[in-house]
């Protein structure tokens, strides 16, 4: 099998959302799988003193109804959360615990979580709302409890976020297939494009 796409988000980002409910159908209309990677932007920047885009642009008007715009043109659900920006360490964590252990299960949490702030309005920051996620899924409420307090989850989430960063990574969404890295959800036309024909 070729290549897989490497998907890296914040749970907090609503491009993140709208890549996250598009990226499958995509990679398997060219035969490719996708590993999903879950990262924390605050964590990933603030340490270093890097550049990211400012949180208070993410939550100008323009974004605001950007977001809008982008699920309505692509028929994907979406609801301004009341409550945005939020901290999605703890939703990390569980996600990278799971992923870990079971791949297919941390992508239905991850769409779960996704949907439950951006769809439904709870705030993902919230230990409860992510254990109610889990009790939906199936999943071991006090095993995913612990994830979010366990040393070996957050190393396992501190090496994810560092080598994200050694990569390149640098928003949300951001993709990297065969080395070529795609930033945005106004690159996947591109990205499409890549897998269908190579490098251009």
């Amino acid at each position: 099998m070729s290549a897989p796409i490497d998907f890296y988000f914040d749970f907090s980002s609503p491009y993140g959302y709208l890549a996250s409910e598009q990226i499958d159908a995509l990679a398997a209309r060219h035969g490719r799988a996708v590993m999903w990677h879950a990262i924390v932007l605050d964590a990933q920047f603030q340490p270093q003193g890097g550049v990211k885009i400012p949180a208070a642009l993410m939550r100008t008007d323009y974004v605001k109804r950007d977001t809008e715009r982008s699920a309505a043109f692509l028929g994907i659900p979406y609801a301004e959360p009341a409550q945005y920006p939020v901290h999605t360490e703890h939703a990390a964590r569980a996600f990278q615990w799971l992923s870990d252990r079971n791949p297919d299960e941390a992508r239905a949490f991850a769409h779960a979580v996704f949907r439950a702030y951006f769809v439904e309005g709870r705030n993902i920051a919230e230990t409860g709302v992510l254990l109610d996620i889990a009790d939906t899924l199936k999943l071991d409420r006090d095993e995913v409890s612990a994830a979010f307090s366990d040393s070996a989850t957050k190393a396992r989430i501190k090496a994810e976020i560092d080598l994200a960063e050694a990569r390149g990574v640098f928003g949300s969404p951001f993709f990297i297939v065969e080395g070529e890295a795609f930033w945005g959800n106004d690159r996947f036309h591109q990205l499409e494009r890549w897998l269908e024909k190579g490098p251009f």
